[in-house]
């Protein structure tokens, strides 16, 4: 018997309601699981709604945007979007936690990084200063940071990029949710610390039965770290599957021309990247068909004019395409290598 889901997202609409009375329909119908334990992966180049997702299943908003979202998001089967403010309130950081995207912005620069490992704690029940640092050089010290007490007295700007990010990643599993989003977690990191920080929240995703959801825009990244993907694009998920059968058979034009995009260590020294031509589709002028049309070498009247039938295959590889590729127009190499 297969356990529930402990993430569990049907049919999920975002629009964005801007300052200037404009309403952008950011996510459409978007759907995805994520069992105890199992890494999600969801790429796409900018624009594409990853993000919004992101924060749509967090329910936080910017304070200038306000987000109206229908539809369910279900955590461990309880709907987040029927739940009162309060209730949201008292999961963050318990139930649903978040390593955000850029490490040198997203700490509080005026405040020690031991009062925010412990915030999610701290929110909860009542700690002396003492407890403060003891449990926040504890959590730094199971994310690798070394001489964690000092580290702990010490403020943002003293720390490394890399370092930053570990504290990002303690203070995210310093409540002990059930569900991690990892937002482009290693941005503004070189390879090597990239590979340290995707191998640390490896290992806890694993020790603690997190269901974790990986964003990137670099769908090599996810290569050998998440068992499934989901390729966003104009906010839909156009493509979904086994990382192996999407990597190697992607059914959908635009994962193949991301695939093509990866830098890769075997090949020629001088090999020009392909681009995507156009950009990606404009929220304020929706489309009928298929959002990926304008840029697609395949696309005919049909793809412009109608929304595109969903094609699966027994191994729960999907894709929404009207004409979707086939092995024979497959050109992406046979192997990816991660990139970090």
């Amino acid at each position: 018997m297969t356990s529930a889901p402990v993430l569990d997202v049907r049919s999920l609409d975002t629009v964005l309601h801007t300052p200037d009375g404009r309403a952008l329909h950011v996510l459409h119908g978007v759907g995805l699981s994520i069992a105890a334990g199992e890494c999600l992966g969801v790429v796409g180049e900018s624009g594409s709604g990853k993000s919004v997702l992101a924060r749509t299943v967090l329910g936080v908003e910017s304070r200038t945007t306000r987000a109206v979202a229908t539809g369910e998001i279900r955590l461990n089967g309880e709907d987040l979007l029927a739940a009162t403010p309060a209730r949201r309130a008292e999961l963050l950081g318990t139930g649903i936690a978040m390593v955000h995207q850029d490490p040198m912005t997203s700490l509080n620069p005026v405040v020690r990084i031991a009062d925010q490992v412990t915030e999610s704690i701290t929110n909860r029940r009542r700690l002396s200063r003492r407890e403060r640092l003891r449990t926040a050089a504890e959590l730094l010290a199971a994310v690798d940071v070394p001489d964690p007490a000092r580290r702990a007295r010490a403020h943002p700007h003293e720390l490394s990029g890399g370092l930053r990010q570990r504290v990002g990643i303690a203070a995210a599993l310093a409540g002990e949710p059930a569900l991690l989003l990892a937002d482009e977690p290693t941005t503004a990191l070189d390879v090597t610390v990239q590979r340290t920080v995707l191998d640390l929240l490896d290992q806890h995703r694993v020790e603690r039965g997190l269901a974790t959801l990986l964003i990137t825009h670099d769908i090599g990244l996810l290569y050998g770290r998440a068992r499934r993907i989901a390729v966003m694009y104009g906010g839909r998920i156009i493509e979904t599957g086994p990382t192996e059968a999407v990597t190697r058979t992607p059914r959908h034009p635009y994962t193949a021309a991301l695939l093509r995009s990866v830098p890769r260590v075997t090949g020629p020294l001088r090999r020009t990247l392909p681009a995507i031509p156009g950009s990606p589709p404009d929220l304020t002028r929706p489309t009928p068909g298929c959002p990926f049309a304008p840029r697609c070498e395949r696309a005919t009247e049909l793809c412009t004019t109608t929304a595109p039938p969903t094609h699966a295959s027994a191994d729960g590889h999907t894709a929404d395409c009207h004409f979707p590729l086939t092995e024979a127009d497959i050109t992406t190499p046979e192997e990816l290598e991660p990139a970090a």
